[in-house]
């Protein structure tokens, strides 16, 4: 009966979820659409679509009506920023080198959808303006599933839940598919370096079993192998394009490295990536557009380590077995909470029977037991989170000491333990006026960004 209405309960939290998700969606495609309206775009260049250099089959559609014909330059006109280039790579494939920094995935749901289940629509609108079509829907959705699959990793922390539906929200202006794709790719491989690493010393020193510790040490390099394969293929596939074949004097000084990563050159020579490059006084501004989610985060995390100190200092070994256990429930690994000593048939009888007899006991011990967790230790400051906080300041320094620091609240925007953080200010009594200055803050952001980003205006 509890576990029917805590299944009801979290289906009921979880549509209100969706329902929150999809009306942000709306609200930032209104905002956009209105402010795109009244203002002329700083930059008009994105209009723009030459003829493909490679494929020159492409045939764009003429709208026969007057209506259609709207629709299409609406459509088309809201294409800025990076959405160049996904729509550029989508209708033409990777032409310059410099496209290559835009990972395939989003252009390739474009094209799937463009040329599938909305395919009537070329002939009305036109196939440029069904592509960014597909791009608002794969970009969107991709939002809403982003945001169920955070609720449910950590919805049996009861004060996490709040953020999934609420601070998560407004902070979203937009989303790049390509962004969210890494950025959790990055998180899935630093979870699974974290519980390798636990798995190992635990098999070693604890059960003293050399080759169940190697079993999990191999175990955990491939499947961070399998995290990194899709980017490394990506990489050989540029540089397949790009150097193979070529003569000595042709090549890129890339492609002469000995290790030849594209991306990295792309970013350091077209954009001037690298650490400090952007410490200069003309970057202030930049600075200070990006100063309150870099102070988010940095709280985050000192809040974090000053609440659990002992979890930094030991990397997290000196966290309790529940929490370990808890841990390895919410990153799937079935097999750690699994016993490692096969009991005996009488002894599993045994063991059921004085579960079965206590199951009424243990409801009410561990009612009673919950209210009596120390704060520090449970919602966000639970051992959980532990390896999601050491993301995020890693994350945050590579913003600071690396990026173009402006983008950082588009980076950072993507890691969890921000949203939980400030929903844990929001909720907590103590911490109001911080509630107060975080809606604030989200509330001009999504206002200012819609204004901004959406008419060529740097933003973020």
């Amino acid at each position: 009966m509890v576990k029917a209405m805590e299944s009801n309960s979290k289906s009921r939290k979880e549509s209100i979820l969706i329902k929150y998700a999809i009306f942000s969606r709306l609200l930032v495609l209104f905002l956009t659409l209105l402010w795109r309206s009244l203002l002329q775009p700083y930059d008009t260049s994105a209009t723009l679509n030459p003829p493909c250099l490679y494929h020159k089959d492409v045939v764009e559609d003429s709208p026969p009506l007057l209506v259609a014909n709207a629709v299409s330059k609406t459509l088309e006109n809201s294409v800025v920023w990076d959405s160049v280039y996904f729509l550029r790579i989508t209708q033409c494939g990777y032409e310059y080198e410099q496209t290559y920094a835009f990972l395939p995935l989003l252009p390739f749901f474009i094209s799937l959808l463009s040329r599938t289940a909305f395919a009537p629509l070329v002939p009305l609108i036109g196939l440029r303006a069904v592509m960014v079509l597909s791009g608002y829907v794969v970009s969107n959705l991709a939002f809403v599933i982003a945001a169920i699959y955070l609720f449910r990793t950590l919805k049996h922390h009861s004060e996490l839940r709040l953020c999934s539906a609420s601070i998560r929200r407004p902070y979203f202006i937009r989303q790049y598919i390509q962004k969210v794709c890494m950025l959790f790719s990055q998180l899935e491989a630093c979870i699974t370096c974290y519980l390798t690493m636990h798995r190992a010393y635990e098999a070693l020193y604890q059960k003293r079993r050399v080759w169940l510790s190697l079993q999990v040490l191999v175990t955990g390099f491939l499947r961070c192998v399998c995290i990194c394969l899709p980017f490394v293929a990506f990489q050989a596939y540029g540089y397949y394009n790009i150097c193979h074949g070529r003569k000595p004097d042709e090549l890129r000084p890339w492609c002469k490295a000995r290790v030849p990563l594209l991306y990295n050159f792309i970013q350091s020579h077209y954009w001037g990536v690298g650490f400090l490059r952007y410490f200069q006084f003309k970057q202030l501004p930049n600075f200070l557009l990006a100063s309150p989610i870099l102070s988010l985060a940095m709280c985050s995390i000192m809040s974090y380590m000053t609440a659990r100190p002992e979890l930094f200092i030991s990397l997290g070994f000196q966290a309790t077995e529940k929490e370990k256990r808890s841990a390895a429930r919410l990153y799937s690994l079935k097999d750690a909470v699994e016993p490692d000593v096969k009991t005996s048939s009488h002894e599993g009888n045994r063991d059921i029977r004085q579960r079965k007899s206590s199951r009424k006991k243990d409801v009410s011990v561990t009612s009673v037991a919950v209210d009596f967790v120390s704060p520090k230790k449970s919602g966000y400051f639970s051992a959980d989170v532990f390896p999601f906080v050491i993301h995020l300041g890693l994350m945050a320094a590579t913003a600071f000491f690396i990026m173009h620091v402006q983008v950082a609240t588009r980076f950072l925007s993507a890691s969890p333990p921000l949203y939980w953080f400030a929903s844990h200010l929001v909720a907590s009594p103590k911490h109001s006026k911080w509630g107060y200055l975080i809606w604030s803050y989200c509330a001009a952001y999504i206002l200012l960004g819609t204004l901004l980003f959406s008419n060529f205006y740097p933003f973020t």
